[in-house]
């Protein structure tokens, strides 16, 4: 009846502390020897998902919140905003936002940010950043992120970037730029078409609001224990947190024939 599992990576797959559980491990094993292709779908840049790749060998990566798409390690979808659209972005976040902004911006190959973290508050998996104060930034770009503590804001924001899609973190007051149109639910049905399978042939898992059309655009949605609630809303399973090897269980389960 299914033939793909689809991970979100943070707050999902991960734990808190950015690993993933041996037991986990040991059931993505089994969920892969019984011949379910395995998937990532996060919103992190394709860099920072580098520290898991060789853990999880996704068939498929998502990753961008949506905006590139690779099978099996080659690239078959990918929208970029323009180095203008890019540039437009940044201007209209310092405008409404102040020229102070934290605003990170992900590339094909690189994650740039213009403000500094305290090396104990540092998140190792998301690997190498290149800080810059993105004045004049010109290149093409997959997905720009402002810090906005003011909802009303990040509202104002959002009007004056109509030809994006905004998608906020629940974990703090970041918001998510990508080309409009571009989300987690296109994202899936490119992955389908890449591997020759249904949406209704997906189980997919998370726990934020970037995945609730995911969970909602599959055959089986399955929200963390940890999700917000509009996340448990929209799916059809709930299972335990991603700090209690939820998934490792459900996985288990669903091999054994018992889900």
């Amino acid at each position: 009846m299914y033939r793909m599992l689809l991970f979100d990576l943070d707050g999902t797959l991960l734990r808190s502390d950015k690993t993933i559980s041996d037991r986990t491990k040991a059931a993505l094993e089994l969920c892969r020897k019984a011949g379910y292709f395995i998937g990532i779908s996060t919103s992190r840049g394709w860099q920072s998902t580098c520290a898991f790749l060789d853990t999880v060998k996704p068939d498929v990566l998502i990753s961008s919140g949506g905006a590139l798409i690779q099978w099996r390690g080659a690239s078959v979808y990918q929208a970029e905003l323009t180095p203008a659209e890019t540039e437009t972005i940044i201007a209209r976040a310092r405008a409404v936002c102040g020229s102070g902004c934290a605003i990170t911006v992900d590339t094909l190959d690189t994650h740039y940010r213009n403000f500094r973290t305290p090396p104990e508050e540092m998140d190792k998996s998301w690997g190498d950043i290149v800080y810059t104060d993105l004045a004049q930034f010109s290149e093409p770009a997959l997905k720009v992120c402002v810090e906005i503590p003011d909802e009303a804001q990040a509202g104002r924001l959002e009007a004056a970037l109509p030809e994006c899609d905004c998608v906020r973190f629940s974990d703090g007051f970041w918001y998510k730029f990508t080309r409009r149109g571009i989300t987690k639910r296109k994202a899936l049905e490119e992955a389908c078409r890449a591997c020759g399978i249904r949406p209704e042939e997906l189980i997919s898992f998370g726990d934020d609001y970037a995945d609730i059309e995911m969970l909602e655009e599959s055959g089986l949605g399955v929200a963390m224990g940890n999700a917000i609630p509009e996340v448990k809303a929209a799916a059809d399973v709930v299972i335990g947190g991603n700090d209690e090897d939820g998934i490792a269980l459900w996985l288990e389960q669903l091999t054994a024939g018992s889900v």
